[in-house]
């Protein structure tokens, strides 16, 4: 697995992935956000591993 997500962007997408959550956890459990929930975890791995499927798959790099 290549590395196509460059320093800015995986910095970013940790960011609005972790406020994601946060907002989430925030919520509350009877109208929890599952869908955000999982966007937002999914945007915090993406960051970490500095990989996206999604760029990947339209032979895009932000490095």
């Amino acid at each position: 697995m290549k590395q196509n997500v460059g320093t800015i962007d995986a910095i970013i997408r940790i960011t609005c992935g972790l406020l994601g959550l946060t907002w989430c956890a925030v919520k509350g459990r009877r109208n929890f956000p599952y869908m955000i929930a999982l966007i937002s975890a999914l945007k915090v791995a993406e960051g970490i591993t500095r990989y996206c499927p999604m760029l990947d798959m339209l032979n895009k790099r932000t490095t």
